[in-house]
Parts: structure tokens; sequence; C-alpha cells
């Protein structure tokens, strides 16, 4: 019973209990509209277009990534070597640019070397049937590690003044290139998720894996699919984000993982799997970047917006649970007393 009330709780509150003015997404505009009024008052310059570009590059390149993780996650599996994966695509297109590559070359080494590692990730899990969370945590050293072999404390920069644009460009006057990337991205996600026959076995395999077996579907190819697709996207953040910075460390990205799996929870996905939605995830990063640009305007230590996203994380999962037990204790006591 514990199982079925935590899937079902994240898309709201309190399931159809009240009105649409309680659904989860309501409330997260609500938080929205709080910290941009917040954000307001912080810097009388966060309402200048500039202010406002530079606040989208506090989540786009995480936002890309949160996208396909709701699908994983949704499907009952998860990804914590992410941020690993961005390293090893950075260092790796560090090593290809000494070599000589040109920028286009550059995006696809990064995105191959995303879309591999996700590869592994989904082989190893669904080829041996081992948990999600066992495996990524294992390659999310395993990864990083390689990073570090690779470049040890030296620094890859001097990538190509074409790369640059990839992370730094602007499409139209403030609008910047990773923005309507993300964009872009989330329309197709959204409607991947909600309008296709794929995004309706994705929710099948995280309601009942075995029932979905049984049902024609073929598990594990979507399964291995969607690890795939994280890495992939992983790999396109690492193309953004190298190229915004202009260098590699085998520290980047460090602790990204959290940050993303907050977004994709904190927007309604199920932690659980079988339900949520793309309109959360794409109203949470916002909120999320509206909360960490107002912390960096407040000259909040990075170290302290990792306690703070951790402490949302636990925040956001525990709230519904607690929230329908006791709403369900309410109901039995009523009952025993009628």
């Amino acid at each position: 019973m514990t199982k079925e009330i935590s899937r079902e709780l994240p898309d709201s509150l309190n399931g159809d209990l009240r009105s649409k003015l309680m659904r989860w997404e309501t409330l997260l505009m609500v938080f929205v509209a709080i910290a941009f009024f917040t954000n307001t008052q912080l810097s009388p310059y966060f309402l200048d277009p500039w202010s406002l570009s530079d606040a989208t590059f506090n989540f786009t390149e995480k936002a890309i990534i949160a996208l396909p993780m709701a699908l994983l996650i949704i499907a009952r599996d998860i990804d914590l070597s992410v941020a690993s994966t961005i390293a090893l695509a950075s260092v790796t297109m560090g090593f290809a640019n000494s070599m000589g590559a040109g920028p286009i070359e550059l995006a696809m080494i990064g995105m191959a070397v995303g879309a591999v590692a996700g590869f592994v990730n989904g082989w190893i899990i669904t080829k041996f049937d081992i948990p999600a969370i066992v495996v990524t945590i294992g390659t999310m050293s395993l990864y990083r590690g390689i990073a570090y072999i690779v470049l040890g404390d030296d620094v890859y920069r001097s990538y190509p003044d074409g790369f640059a644009f990839f992370g730094q460009g602007y499409v139209w006057g403030v609008v910047s290139f990773e923005f309507v990337l993300f964009l872009c991205l989330a329309v197709v996600f959204g409607v991947l998720l909600h309008k296709t026959t794929f995004g309706r076995r994705v929710y099948a395999i995280g309601n009942n894996p075995t029932a979905a077996l049984f049902s024609g579907i073929n598990v594990k190819r979507h399964r291995l699919f969607l690890f795939t697709l994280v890495g992939l996207f992983a790999g396109v953040a690492a193309v953004l984000l190298t190229s915004r910075i202009g260098s590699t460390r085998p520290s980047i990205a460090m602790g990204w993982e959290l940050e993303v799996i907050t977004m994709v929870v904190l927007g309604g996905v199920n932690i659980m799997g079988g339900s949520g939605s793309i309109v959360g995830v794409f109203i949470a990063v916002f909120l999320m970047g509206l909360v960490t640009f107002g912390m960096g305007l407040m000259n909040v230590p990075g170290i302290v917006m990792s306690i703070f996203t951790g402490l949302l994380l636990i925040l956001v999962i525990g709230t519904p649970i607690i929230w329908r037990r006791i709403l369900s204790a309410r109901k039995l006591r009523s009952q025993k007393q009628g």
C-alpha cells in the first residue's frame, strides 16, 4: 500500500482531493513567481534583459539532462553517472582538440562519448540484471577516474573560436543558443512522453515492468534506449559547458547529478517510477535556476547551495508521502468513529 501511495502523489499533493489549484505544477508556478519577485528585490539589475539571459545559463545545461532523466526515472531507473559522463566527454573533446579537431568534430565526439557511456550503463544493467543505482554509482567513479588519469592536474584550453558558439552564442538579441536548444528539446520530449506509443510504454514499464513485459513490450530494449538517451544528452551538456567556460578540468560538473535529479523530482516525477510530466520538470528547472541565481546575488557559497539542493530533494520526496499518510490516518480514524 505504501508503494501505491508514493507512486500516486508527486503529480499532486492531494491526488484529486481538491481542485486544479492544488496540482503540483500550479504550486511550482507559485514558487516560481515568489522566487522571481524575491530576485527583483535582491538586485535592481535582475530585470535587465542581459541579467535574465545570464540567469538561463544557470540551469540550461542541467535541464537538458533532466529531460531524458525524467523518462528514465518514470521507467523506474536512475543514472547517477551523468556528471562523470560530462567529465569524460569533456576530457575526450580536450584531447581531440589538442589533436587538431574542429568545432563540429568536437561536438560530435562529445555527444558520441556520452552516448557510449550511457549505452555501457544500460547494457550492464539490462544484460546482468543489476540495479541501476549500483551500476551507475560504479560508473560514476569509473568515468570520473578515467578523466583524472588522462588529464591529472592539467587543464585543456585553447578551443577553436567556432566552438565557443555552442555555449556562448546568441541566436536572437539576448536569447542564447543554449536556451533555445533547451526549449526545443522540452517540446520534443513532451511530445515523446505524452503523445507517442513509446511514452505510454515508458509509463507502463514504470508502473509494472512485469505486466509490461507480458503485454508485449520489450522492457530491456526500452531501458537500454533510455540509458543511452540520458548519456547522449549528458554528452550534449558536456559540449555546451566546455564551450561556455572554454576549458576542461577532470573536476568539471562535479555534483551535477544531484541537481539534475532534484530538478526531475521537484517537477513531480515519482522517484518510484510510473508517473510525472515534462511540464512539471520544465517549471521546476526554472524554479531551481531562479533560486540558485538569487543565492548567487546574495553571494551564497557553492557548498551552501549544495546543502540547500540536498535538503530540497529530501523535502520534495518526503513531504507528499507524509502528507498522504496524515490524510490516510485521518480517514481511518473517521471510519472507526463512524
